[in-house]
């Protein structure tokens, strides 16, 4: 080890120091709540369920709400199945 390695340090490697960030990154994706779904999800299904009951009856388990991200953009996704008849 060289005095000037000593006195400055090493630097870290370029691939040591990208994977240290993407280990980063990924921590924190991984830290939100159910696999990064935020918390609203189940609450707004609840009342998207309950508007759309005072028009048509529907079972609570035809309607689905997810949230994807696609590149910069969060895409909010919200299935419904209506029946033949309506109310």
């Amino acid at each position: 080890m060289s005095l000037l390695s000593f006195l400055l340090g090493e630097k870290k490697k370029t691939a040591a120091v990208a994977k240290e960030r993407l280990q980063i990154i990924l921590a924190h994706e991984r830290s939100g709540s159910r696999a990064g779904q935020p918390d609203y999800l189940p609450a707004l299904q609840r009342e998207l369920v309950a508007v759309i009951s005072k028009y048509v009856a529907i079972n609570p388990a035809d309607l689905k709400v997810s949230l994807e991200r696609q590149d910069n953009l969060e895409v909010l996704e919200v299935k419904i199945e209506l029946p033949d008849g309506g109310r």
